[in-house]
């Protein structure tokens, strides 16, 4: 299944923010690393670059880890998002910029706090996946050590390992390794 640009592209940004809290400890830990973020996805307007602003980021983050961690019920993940566009007062209108000239979706003024510009795009991106039957595209790491999430774009929804610690390549190692372990030596 193919979504649109903008609804990876934040699908992407949900997934990064929730593992600034669940690989290596708190990463959100202040306005350098909330900008690096925030340019790195893109983000455009209003940037108050204050406490306030971060505590209200994490707390954006929380929610959206909310969703990730009761992806399996459909019901459930509807009400927090539904409520999340209806906290965020989302209103969604076509634009484009230079840097990306397809046509995509905001869902709140450029003049609106940060996350509720951000929670507005993250939840309009999480109702296009209920929309399309693809729930199932938001995973937890398939390593026993590891709590970071991912959304799976792949086609056939085969990703298991999340790509923040390298957890696959590790994970497959060690079941080489055990399989050698078990190798006859004739």
């Amino acid at each position: 299944m193919n979504f649109s640009h903008d609804t990876e592209l934040t699908l992407r940004a949900a997934c990064v923010l929730v593992n600034t809290t669940r690989v290596d400890g708190e990463r959100l830990d202040g306005m350098a690393a909330l900008d690096e973020y925030l340019d790195g996805f893109g983000w455009t307007g209003r940037r108050d670059r204050d406490a306030a602003e971060l505590d209200a980021v994490k707390t954006l983050r929380a929610r959206i880890g909310k969703i990730w961690t009761h992806a399996e019920d459909e019901e459930r993940v509807v009400g927090q998002v539904n409520a999340l566009l209806s906290d965020t007062r989302a209103a969604p209108w076509l634009t484009r910029h230079a840097e990306m000239p397809e046509w995509h979706l905001h869902l709140a003024s450029i003049h609106d706090p940060l996350w509720q510009r951000m929670g507005a795009e993250m939840a309009m991106s999480l109702a296009d996946l209920i929309r399309a039957g693809e729930l199932r595209r938001l995973k937890t790491c398939a390593a026993p050590d590891c709590e970071a999430v991912l959304v799976d774009l792949s086609r056939n929804r085969s990703r298991m390992f999340c790509d923040t610690g390298n957890c696959g390549n590790r994970q497959h190692v060690a079941a080489y390794r055990e399989r050698r372990a078990h190798e006859d030596p004739a």
